[in-house]
């Protein structure tokens, strides 16, 4: 698949653009009866994400394409299949080339669907 399916980007699961730590990929948000979510994320150019931190545990999944994560400053490529976890208070950020398709998992809530900030994400410490 070059895509994923047309349900799967509805819009009302769509992800705004204040939610983002990568400028301008696109987003939809799934979200468990804890509070954990789910996101796909749909890379159209190369782009690479600001340095972050969460409150929770972070698992990620790429589908296609390739990504590189830092994670507390070591680096990580993950092509299709690679899975990554993320412990809660990591400094992350990453690289992803286009037509990468991640899934990211959440235990806890990163996005909100108003589009204000996040409790879950705080910008890592410079």
């Amino acid at each position: 698949m070059k895509d994923f399916p047309e349900f799967v980007k509805r819009a009302n699961n769509r992800i705004g653009t204040a939610q983002q730590n990568t400028a301008d990929i696109e987003g939809c948000c799934y979200e468990g009866a804890d509070g954990s979510q789910m996101a796909f994320w749909t890379c159209r150019a190369d782009r690479a994400s600001k340095p972050h931190q969460h409150d929770f545990d972070e698992y990620m999944v790429v589908v296609s394409g390739r990504y590189v994560a830092m994670l507390d400053g070591k680096q990580h490529l993950l092509g299709p299949g690679n899975e990554l976890f993320i412990p809660r208070g990591t400094e992350q950020s990453g690289r992803c080339s286009a037509g990468t398709r991640p899934i990211h998992a959440f235990g806890g809530t990163r996005i909100r669907h108003d589009d204000t900030p996040a409790s879950g994400r705080k910008k890592a410490a410079t």
